[in-house]
């Protein structure tokens, strides 16, 4: 009589074991087929830094396929690093002061990148904004 009633438990163990797999493997593809692609290849980017009133253009010329490389191949980012990557604390030799709550908010086309630096793809063409904002 005991063998009959862990047959079910068994059964809806197995099958929510068996649902957890197949929602995790939906999860995955669905990441890797929306993720950014990276470019690989020369290509020209642009990146404005905007800080304490005034703003400066880079052009940069690189094959570099994400934006930390490219930032780095001319010097213009320094930070620490991270578990999440590198966490930029000096642009163009301007260092965010927090005492005062400043950070780097890095754009592109006017929107938030939603990635940082080391997995943020470029491809020929593409334009950042790099501004000192104040406030968290």
């Amino acid at each position: 009589m005991e063998n009959q009633s862990k047959r079910p438990l068994n059964k809806k163990l197995i099958a929510g074991v068996a649902a957890l797999v197949v929602v995790v493997a939906a999860l995955l593809a669905v990441y890797f087929f929306t993720r950014p692609a990276a470019t690989a290849g020369d290509k020209t980017i642009t990146a404005t830094v905007v800080a304490n009133g005034s703003e400066e253009a880079f052009t940069i010329q690189t094959d570099e396929e994400y934006l930390r490389g490219a930032l780095e191949s001319i010097q213009l980012i320094e930070g620490d690093e991270s578990e999440y990557g590198l966490f930029v604390t000096t642009v163009n030799g301007i260092t965010a002061d927090d005492s005062k709550q400043e950070w780097w908010c890095f754009t592109k086309g006017g929107e938030t990148l939603n990635t940082g630096v080391d997995t943020t793809p470029i491809a020929d063409g593409d334009a950042f904004e790099i501004t000192l904002t104040e406030g968290y």
